[in-house]
This record gives structure tokens, C-alpha cells and sequence, in this order.
């Protein structure tokens, strides 16, 4: 009983201490169990932005490389200038050069009839008595007529490769240019037309400056040449309905795809929990899609060489052909995947992760490195320095968007000249941090007063 009533009074006092305790852990769970709730509400009704996030950006990074054939499509026929600039390349290619003159060459001497020339001519020296000269020019025709194919062929490789005969090309196209769009809405003839399924080019204007070079280098006979209209095959087009439609159908998209593809891409930054990373997402995104679009044009390549007939066009012609037809896919591909990696870069630099931080904070420590030893030298930037450092946002903010314009009002911007606004915009970046001159701390101010 004793040891009993000793422990009553430990009991005692030992008991309202432990039922505060469970009290204040009662309340404590009463009032974190409405925060946990409204945080695990807000965690289920957000959960559907990374998803939604994730189905956007790749659906912008699909979008890409169709709106860059959109707008390869629509400038090559609305765009005069840019269709030039994709054929001039051709007239000096040697492999095309070789088959215009091939064609020439045989049209001209089908036109000639060398071999009925010689024949006429020599019996009519039969007839005027002088049988030995007909017999000897009988004789001799064959390798007469030899003799002047490789001639006519010859000068007209000549004619085909000199200057002269390259502006005429251009001219050609640029006036053709019309022609060409009659052929891909399925209208009429003109200097590019269709033919048994294929693009052919109209050779009238090039066999008419051949004729006056052969008649001024004194071969005569090149006055009989009829005006001529033959053509040559520039491009199989088996299913050119099909492309026909598929053109419409692009060239009436091509300025609503880019537009697309960035709204897209945008929605799916801004719905992003996370929109730094969905941004370095987006512009990774955009360089995947370029390089898969790079690929499938080297695929389709080998397909289209394969598919052209060597009567029709020589595999080197029709080579060079189609690089010429998809250089300025291939210029503007770079010039979005060179974007994309450096959006991708800017905002993964920018962001709060270990190595961005530890690489602003090192060129940071070199910045202030050359400011303060020049400033020990005593080259300061002084007022100007002063003003900079208080206004550096918005001119970094300027510079970031005059580069911006720069690269969007750019005529044809290509990958080269994309890394070039990147490393002057970092130049200047970089010149608005060094010339900016924090003020004076209190200690420092102290020290300077008299």
C-alpha cells in the first residue's frame, strides 16, 4: 500500500503532461490535415498540365518540318527571285551541261541531216559528169559527217558553258517562271511544261544562240536550221496530280503552319508547370524534328534517283537536279535547328540548376575580374558605367530583342548567319555587364571621402 500511495502523487503529475501532449498533437494533425488536403486538391487539378504540356510541344515538333516544306513550296513559285536562285545553280553544274549538250547537239544534227546533205551532193556531181568526186564524197560521207557532229558538238559545249548562255538561263527561268506555276495549278504550256508525266524545259532560246555562234565561226550549213522547240527532262512527275494537290494544299498553308507551330509550341511552354524545362524541351524538340526531316530528304533522295529512267536523265543530272530543287529546305532546316539549340541552351544557362548557376557565377567572377583590373589601372567606365549597371534589364532586354528583329526581318537567313547574331548578341551581353559599375558600398564611400 505504501509503494502504492509513493507512486499516486509521480502518477499524478505525470498524467496531465502526457494528455496535453496527445491534445497538442491532435490539434496540430486537426489543423495540417485542411493544408495537406487543399495541396494534394491543387496537385489533382493541376495534374493534367504536364501531360497536356508534353502532347502540345510534340505536336509543334511534328508541325515543324511540314511548315518548313510549307513555306519551301509556297516561296518557290510566289517568289520569282528564290525559284532563280534555285536553278541558276544547274547551268553550271558539268553533269547538266552535258546533257543540254547532248540534246542540242542531236536536235541540231536531226535538223542538218548531214548524211542526206553529203548523199544530194554527190549525185549531183554525178549528174554534172564529175563521177570521181561523187564517188570519192560517197565514199568519205560517213566520216564527213562524223567529222561535223564533233564539231557542232564541241562548240556547242562551248556555247553551253560560257557566260553568255548562263544569263540567257536565268533569263529563261525568271520568264518560266510563270510557266511553272500554270504546271503545279494544272495548266498550260510555256517554256517549263508537263510531258508524259514529266517537267520538261523548252531548249528553243539555247539552240537559237548556238545557231548564230556556228554561223559566226563561218559553218554555213547552220543557216538550214529550222527553229526548234525541242525539250529535256528536268523532273519525273508520275504522280504529278498527287503533287499537284499536295502543292495547293501547302501553298494555301504556308504562312498558317509556322503561325500553328508557335502557337502550339507556346501553348504547351505556358500550360507547363515546369516552363523553363518545357521550353529547353520545346527547343530540343524543334532540332530532333529538323534532323529527322534531314534524313528523310537523303532517304527520298535515293528513292528518286533510283525511279528516273537513265534515258530520261542521267543519274548525275538528276542528282544534281534534285540537291538544287532541296537546297533551300535544307538552309532553312539549319536555320531551325541552329534556333532550337541555342532556345534550348539560353534557357537551360538561365535556370536555376547546379551547373547553369556555377556557369553565370563564373563568368560573372570574370567580368568583375577585367573590370577591376582596369579600374587598378585606371580605366573606368564612371558615369556611363554607373548608368548601365542601373538600367542593364532593360538593356539586356533591348538587346535580346533587337537580335530578335534582326533574325526575323533577315531576307534568307541561314544557319552561319543565325551563330553570327548569337555570338555578337553574347558580345554585347556580355559589354553591358562589363561596362556596368556597381555603385560604391558605404565602406568604400567612407574610405574615397576627404
Amino acid at each position: 500500500m505504501s509503494d502504492i500511495n509513493d507512486r499516486g502523487p509521480e502518477n499524478a503529475a505525470t498524467q496531465p503532461g502526457k494528455d496535453e501532449g496527445k491534445e497538442q498533437a491532435r490539434l496540430h494533425a486537426e489543423d495540417t490535415e485542411p493544408r495537406q488536403q487543399a495541396v494534394s486538391g491543387r496537385r489533382r487539378r493541376s495534374g493534367w498540365r504536364a501531360p497536356v504540356s508534353v502532347v502540345l510541344i510534340v505536336l509543334g515538333c511534328v508541325l515543324a518540318p511540314v511548315a518548313v516544306l510549307g513555306v519551301w513550296a509556297g516561296n518557290e513559285v510566289s517568289d520569282t527571285g528564290r525559284w532563280v536562285a534555285t536553278v541558276e545553280p544547274l547551268i553550271h553544274d558539268p553533269a547538266i551541261q552535258n546533257v543540254l549538250t547532248d540534246k542540242i547537239t542531236n536536235e541540231i544534227t536531226g535538223q542538218l541531216n548531214l548524211t542526206g546533205t553529203i548523199d544530194q551532193a554527190s549525185a549531183q556531181l554525178n549528174d554534172k559528169g564529175l563521177t570521181r568526186a561523187g564517188s570519192l564524197l560517197k565514199t568519205f560521207g560517213p566520216q564527213v559527217s562524223s567529222a561535223a557532229d564533233g564539231f557542232i558538238h564541241s562548240t556547242v559545249q562551248k556555247v553551253i558553258s560560257s557566260p553568255a548562255v548562263a544569263r540567257i538561263w536565268v533569263q529563261v527561268n525568271t520568264v518560266a517562271h510563270q510557266a511553272l506555276v500554270k504546271v503545279l495549278s494544272g495548266q498550260g504550256n510555256g517554256a517549263i511544261s508537263t510531258s508524259n508525266g514529266q517537267i520538261v524545259l523548252n531548249l528553243g532560246p539555247f539552240i537559237a544562240v548556238v545557231k548564230q555562234d556556228l554561223i559566226q565561226r563561218g559553218f554555213s550549213l547552220a543557216k538550214n536550221i529550222p527553229n526548234a522547240n525541242p525539250t529535256v527532262a528536268l523532273f519525273q512527275a508520275k504522280d504529278l496530280g498527287k503533287a499537284q494537290a499536295a502543292y495547293r494544299l501547302i501553298k494555301a498553308l504556308k504562312i498558317v503552319l509556322p503561325i500553328l507551330v508557335l502557337l502550339v509550341l507556346g501553348a504547351g511552354i505556358y500550360v507547363a508547370r515546369g516552363r523553363r524545362r518545357a521550353l529547353v524541351g520545346a527547343g530540343l524538340g524543334l532540332a530532333a524534328s529538323m534532323l529527322v526531316l534531314g534524313v528523310g530528304l537523303l532517304i527520298f533522295r535515293g528513292i528518286y534517283l533510283n525511279s528516273v529512267p537513265s534515258n530520261v536523265l542521267p543519274a548525275d543530272a538528276a542528282a544534281a537536279a534534285f540537291d538544287a530543287m532541296v537546297h533551300f529546305i535544307k538552309v532553312s532546316l539549319r536555320v531551325v535547328l541552329v534556333v532550337g539549340l541555342v532556345v534550348a541552351i539560353g534557357a537551360f544557362v538561365t535556370g536555376p540548376s547546379r551547373a547553369a548557376v556555377q556557369t553565370r557565377s563564373a563568368l560573372s567572377s570574370g567580368i568583375d575580374w577585367i573590370r577591376h583590373y582596369g579600374e587598378r589601372r585606371g580605366v573606368s567606365t564612371g558615369p556611363v558605367g554607373q548608368w548601365t549597371y542601373l538600367h542593364r534589364r532593360g538593356l539586356r532586354i533591348g538587346a535580346v530583342a533587337l537580335a530578335a528583329l534582326v533574325f526575323v526581318f533577315w531576307g534568307l537567313p541561314t544557319a552561319l548567319v543565325v551563330i553570327v547574331i548569337v555570338v555578337v548578341l553574347l558580345v554585347v551581353l556580355g559589354l553591358i555587364e562589363l561596362i556596368g559599375r556597381p555603385p560604391a558600398g558605404p565602406r568604400a564611400a567612407g574610405q574615397a571621402a576627404p
